[in-house]
C-alpha cells in the first residue's frame, strides 16, 4: 500500500509555516503535530474546527497520525455541527476559539511546547486512508459528504502547483477558511507538498490583508476570493509585490482581474473546482475565458446532458453542475453557466450567472445578486435582486441594467441592501438569500 509524507522534504532552516511568533521550522512543526497526535482520543472522526490555519494544519494531520478522519463541516453553526454528529456519533471537536455543541466532546487546542525537537523520518500516510470528508450544504438542508483520500489530495497538489508552475519558498497567505476545499487545496496542500510557507492567519479587511503581507517575505502568494479583491481595490491601499495571486469561490470578471494584476503587480490565477472535485482546472482571467484542466483531467457528456469529469487526482467520475462547452480540444473549454441556472422566461433564454456579471459591472453597484425562486407550475418566474449600491438609487440601477439585458430579465422588485449574506468564501446560500427577501417582502409588499 503506498504511503506519501506530511510534507516535502526540505532543509530545516526553511519554514514549513509563519505564525505570530515568527517561521516555524520543520522540526518544530513535526514535533507540535506529535503532541497533539498524543493528545487525541481514540475516535474513528474529529470536528477540526480550528480557526488559526496553523492550529488546524497541526490537528489534521495529528489526526491523520492517528488514522482518523477530519471532518469539514460547510459552517460552523450549531445546527449544522448537531445534524452531523449525529450522523457520525462517535466524533469529537478541536477548537481554537470557545464553542459549545449539546453531546459533542469539543476539546480546546492545546498550549504545546516550542522548543523540542521532533526525531525520525517525516511522517507517511497511506495513500487511501480518508483524511477529510468535506460537506456540501445539500438541497435538502441536510450535508452531503464528499471523502478525500490522502492520496487524491496529495495528487492535486502537485498537479495544480505543476500547471501555476510553482517554486519552492513561496509564502502563502489566504483569505478564506482551511475548512473550504478550495482553502484547504491552495493555502496547506499546496505549500506542504512543494515547498512553500503557510501564513497562520486568515485577514478578512483590506488593512489586515495589507498587514499581514508586509510581515511575510517574498516571494508571496495571496489565495483569496472576488470579493475580497474588489474590496481590497476599492480602499486604494498599496500593498507589497506579489508573486501570484489565487481566486476561486465565484466568477470573476475581467475588469476585476486586471485591475487586481495591476494593483498587486502579479500575475491572476482563478482556479476552478468544486467541493466535489477539487481543483479541475486554472485560467489567467486576463487573458482570455477559456480554461484549461489539469493534467489527466477530462470531460464526457452523460445521458442526462451532465457533464462527467474524471481522471488526475479524481477518483471516480462526477457529474458537475456547470454547462461546459469544449473549443480547441478536450483540455480547453469554456463555462456556460450552471445548469441550475438556465432561465427561461418569455420564450428567451439567459442564465443567472450572466445576469449577474451585468449587475456587478455597473459603476456604483459594490455587490449585488439576482435571485430566481423556485419553479411553480402555472406561475411565471419572477427574478429579484439585491444590491449594495449606496450612490445609486434604484431606478440608476435599473435603467443601466435596461441597456444590458433583455427587459424579460429585469428584477421585480429590486431592493438595495446594506450587505450580502456572504459566508467565509464570499458565496451566497440560497437559503440566506431566501430569508433576506422574505423580510424585504414583508417590509415593501409589492
Amino acid at each position: 500500500m503506498p504511503s506519501i509524507q506530511l510534507f516535502a522534504p526540505r532543509n530545516n532552516s526553511q519554514p514549513v509555516a509563519w505564525c505570530h511568533s515568527g517561521p516555524v521550522s520543520p522540526n518544530e512543526f513535526l514535533h507540535a503535530v506529535g503532541q497533539m497526535a498524543e493528545r487525541l482520543p481514540e475516535r474513528r472522526f474529529i470536528f477540526n474546527l480550528c480557526a488559526d490555519r496553523y492550529h488546524f494544519l497541526v490537528t489534521f494531520c495529528a489526526a491523520m497520525l492517528r488514522r482518523q478522519t477530519n471532518l469539514l463541516p460547510p459552517n460552523h453553526a450549531e445546527r449544522t455541527l448537531a445534524q452531523l454528529h449525529a450522523a457520525h456519533p462517535d466524533a469529537y471537536a478541536v477548537s481554537d476559539q470557545p464553542m459549545n455543541v449539546a453531546g459533542l466532546e469539543m476539546l480546546p487546542y492545546p498550549a504545546l511546547a516550542s522548543n523540542g525537537v521532533a526525531h525520525g523520518e517525516i511522517p507517511a500516510i497511506a495513500a487511501e486512508h480518508i483524511a477529510a470528508i468535506a460537506f456540501t450544504s445539500g438541497s435538502t438542508g441536510q450535508p452531503m459528504p464528499h471523502p478525500k483520500s490522502w492520496g487524491s489530495l496529495a495528487t492535486e497538489a502537485a498537479l495544480t502547483a505543476s500547471r501555476l508552475e510553482l517554486q519552492a519558498g513561496l509564502h502563502f497567505l489566504g483569505t478564506v477558511p482551511p475548512q473550504h476545499m478550495y482553502g484547504l487545496g491552495s493555502t496547506l496542500m499546496l505549500p506542504l507538498h512543494n515547498g512553500g510557507v503557510i501564513h497562520a492567519g486568515q485577514p478578512l479587511f483590506p488593512a489586515d490583508i495589507r498587514l499581514a503581507l508586509e510581515a511575510l517575505p517574498a516571494p508571496r502568494v495571496l489565495v483569496t476570493t472576488p470579493l475580497h479583491l474588489r474590496i481590497c481595490l476599492e480602499q486604494q491601499l498599496e500593498f507589497p509585490p506579489l508573486a501570484l495571486i489565487l481566486s476561486a469561490a465565484a466568477p470573476l470578471s475581467l475588469e476585476l482581474a486586471q485591475q487586481a494584476e495591476a494593483a498587486f503587480d502579479a500575475p491572476l490565477m482563478e482556479i476552478y473546482g468544486s467541493t466535489e472535485t477539487g481543483t479541475i482546472a486554472t485560467r489567467r482571467t486576463s487573458h482570455g475565458e477559456n480554461w484549461e484542466s489539469l493534467a489527466g483531467v477530462h470531460f464526457s457528456h452523460g445521458e442526462n446532458g451532465l457533464t462527467r469529469v474524471e481522471g488526475g487526482h479524481i477518483q471516480t467520475h462526477v457529474e458537475l453542475q456547470d454547462v461546459i462547452e469544449a473549443t480547441t480540444d478536450n483540455s480547453h473549454f469554456r463555462l456556460a453557466g450552471r445548469a441550475a441556472d438556465m432561465l427561461n422566461i418569455a420564450g428567451k433564454r439567459a442564465s443567472l450567472g450572466d445576469l449577474n456579471l451585468q449587475l456587478n459591472i455597473i459603476p456604483g453597484v459594490r455587490d449585488g445578486v439576482f435571485f430566481a425562486p423556485d419553479e411553480e407550475p402555472g406561475k411565471a418566474v419572477r427574478l429579484s435582486a439585491l444590491v449594495v449600491a449606496p450612490e445609486l438609487s434604484e431606478q440608476q440601477i435599473i435603467a443601466a441594467l435596461r441597456q444590458a439585458i433583455d427587459p424579460a430579465f429585469l428584477p421585480r422588485p429590486l431592493y438595495k441592501v446594506d450587505e450580502l449574506p456572504r459566508n467565509a468564501t464570499g458565496k451566497l446560500p440560497r437559503e440566506a438569500l431566501r430569508e433576506l427577501l422574505a423580510g424585504l417582502n414583508t417590509k415593501h409588499p409589492s
